[in-house]
């Protein structure tokens, strides 16, 4: 009996044409996959502001910070809790301390899996573009800021905030992330040397107006000059370095930015790996095999030498001022291990006097995406308010750090505290506030590096290939031209930057497939093993019916 034919049956060619888009299309579906799980940011959505904050519920956020250990950040955090629960008794901040940015980062990753983010964050830009490649992870600010009622300088708000015209723009421009704020800045600082005056003049050496590299070369080589029994004759002791660098990132980034050599481009680009680098890397093996150079990876934190009296140059960040010179604060030594001398505060060495770059940095914050929109608008209610001039006056006081804002750095309060520098060694420590006057009086000539999901990656990059370098010259090995390509070759495997570069930037060429390129490929190969699969096996049926109707 003749089983009843359908529309396929009587049309062969249909059946396999339906087999073909089934297989097409799962391929479809299956690249698409793999595409969106590729890394690199992704697009987050717009916030929609709501159009009045509901003050009649009850919210409870989580503020994660960082404190360096300093007890007064600490309460100055937790005034500024109180003091906006008090203008908004229905928000509850929660604050949750950390002692280091890396914690930080490393807790918000660990997170964003299971969606226990923070509602706000102290973090760097950097850090917030590996944060966007998850979906919808981060608030872009941008509507925010232009909101009349809860915006920058908003109607709406209990408190007086400024506005987008009063955050300095170079501290701002740092927050831009793939042409949207996901961020605004909290505290900014740049680097400074903190210098044994005391111990150049002893030299023969007089400091010059603007500290270039050259100098700072010369009088570490001449401070390694020993006694006949083998101590140090510019300190007497066994133990001298004398120049210290505490962020050897930092020390790469700015000595390419003042040659005017690449390093990276807002798409991703890897620049770094040029001959530039390769002449930095080989005059600081020179200086490392003297004895004159160490960094604090290898050596330890340069303010401890400098309190001693065993080093002469030590950069830092300003943010550290208040651990350096005799009369510090803060300090890690013993009070008896402590030298006497005068210390001075200069901008970081400079290629062309002329035209001085320096690096912008410090801490910025940012809001996480969650469900309800009003708890949203609370958390940026709150990140505003740390941009008040209570804030940010009483927490640069902390540091070396400049506040973010132009209402608060020219506020009678704040022009005060400046003018007191030396009245004691503690709130107006001189070396702490003449730090703060380098940033203050050089925001001109700051610089950000751009920030792309694999900028973190890259800076790890420029800071290893010094320490790689200082480290094997101490260790007796060959630094010559082709243990610096080998260097790079591991440093872009290490932190996969042939995977971050776009254009190959040199050394970093693009570099075999990644992973989800090649499976693609492979499910691409499959979906053609089906397709001709499937026309061979409709030959045969044709040929079998062929072979039915003949009998």
């Amino acid at each position: 009996m003749r089983r009843q034919m359908n529309r396929e049956d009587g049309f062969p060619f249909l059946k396999k044409f339906s087999f073909l888009k089934a297989v097409f299309f799962t391929a479809a579906l299956f690249a698409a996959a793999l595409l969106s799980g590729c890394h690199g940011q992704r697009e987050q959505a717009a916030f929609t502001v709501p159009e009045e904050f509901d003050a009649s519920r009850s919210y409870e956020i989580t503020f994660w910070a960082k404190n360096d250990t300093n007890i007064r950040q600490t309460d100055i955090y937790k005034k500024a809790i109180a003091d906006f629960q008090a203008l908004y008794p229905n928000i509850t901040v929660n604050l949750r301390l950390y002692t280091d940015y890396g914690k930080i980062y490393n807790d918000v990753i660990t997170n964003i899996s299971t969606g226990t983010t923070p509602n706000v964050c102290i973090t760097y830009p950097d850090h917030i573009a590996t944060y966007l490649t998850g979906d919808n992870v981060v608030v872009p600010l941008d509507g925010l800021f232009s909101d009349e009622a809860y915006g920058l300088g908003g109607s709406a708000l209990a408190f007086e905030s400024p506005d987008r015209a009063g955050i300095i723009p170079q501290f701002l421009e740092e927050c831009l992330v793939g042409g949207h704020y996901y961020a605004v800045p909290f505290m900014r600082s740049t680097e400074a040397c903190y210098i044994n005056k005391t111990y150049v003049e002893a030299l023969g050496y007089t400091l010059p107006e603007t500290l270039t590299w050259d100098f700072i070369w010369e009088v570490s080589e001449a401070a390694t000059a020993r006694n006949a029994d083998g101590t140090f004759a510019l300190n007497g002791q066994e133990v001298l370095i004398p120049f210290i660098y505490k962020s050897t990132d930092n020390m790469m980034i700015q000595m390419l930015k003042q040659k005017d050599a690449g390093y990276s481009t807002g798409n991703g680009d890897i620049l770094i790996f040029n001959d530039t680098t390769s002449q930095l890397l080989h005059t600081i093996a020179e200086h490392t095999a003297t004895g004159a150079f160490s960094t604090f990876k290898i050596s330890g934190y340069p303010a401890n030498f400098l309190n001693a009296g065993q080093c002469v140059f030590a950069v830092d960040s300003t943010a550290g001022a208040t651990w350096m010179g005799s009369h510090a604060p803060l300090v890690d030594i013993a009070e008896e291990s402590i030298v006497d001398f005068e210390t001075a505060v200069m901008p970081i060495p400079q290629f062309d006097p002329q035209n001085p770059q320096m690096i912008s940095q410090g801490p910025s914050i940012c809001i996480f995406n969650k469900e309800d929109p009003q708890e949203v608008l609370a958390s940026w209610l709150f990140t505003q308010y740390l941009l008040t001039n209570e804030v940010q006056i009483a927490y640069s006081q902390t540091e070396g750090y400049a506040p973010v804002t132009s209402c608060a750095q020219s506020s009678d309060e704040y022009q005060d505290y400046l003018s007191r520098a030396g009245e004691d060694n503690d709130t107006y420590y001189d070396v702490k506030i003449e730090a703060t006057r380098i940033l203050l009086g050089n925001t001109e000539n700051t610089f950000v590096t751009p920030v792309f999901n694999g900028s973190t990656s890259l800076r790890d990059a420029a800071g290893e290939l010094i320490e790689s370098v200082t480290k094997s010259v101490r260790r007796h090995e060959t630094v010559d031209d082709a243990y610096i390509e080998q260097l790079y070759e591991e440093q872009t495997s290490l932190h996969h930057l042939n995977e971050t570069s776009a254009s190959g930037g040199g050394k970093a060429d693009l570099g075999p497939l990644p992973p989800a390129a090649r499976i693609l490929l492979g499910c691409l190969a499959a979906a053609w093993v089906l397709i001709l699969a499937c026309l061979l096996a409709g030959k045969l049926r044709s040929k079998e019916r062929t072979n039915e109707k003949r009998l």
